[in-house]
């Protein structure tokens, strides 16, 4: 179990470190924000798990829809970042 808390920690280290340094490049950012979003996905499941209580697994599915319009959010920048400067 403490495995999983270091590697969850590892996890948010480098989703916090790629946002702090890296701040020209939006689509990196957003992908590090969704490294911290599921570091702390997973680390509510695992203290769910621990403390036999299921607001931590809620808490999971809230996070993971929140992942999802991130990511939409982040394929429709793509797009009109594409039809911007397609004719240029």
């Amino acid at each position: 179990m403490i495995i999983l808390i270091i590697i969850n920690f590892f996890l948010f280290s480098i989703g916090m470190g790629g946002i702090l340094f890296n701040k020209k490049n939006i689509i990196v950012v957003l992908i590090n924000l969704e490294l911290i979003l599921l570091s702390c996905n997973l680390n509510g499941l695992i203290f769910s798990l621990y403390l036999d209580d299921i607001m931590g697994e809620l808490l999971s599915l809230i996070l993971l829809s929140l992942s999802a319009c991130e990511t939409a959010l982040g394929l429709s920048l793509i797009i009109c970042y594409y039809k911007t400067y397609q004719y240029i």
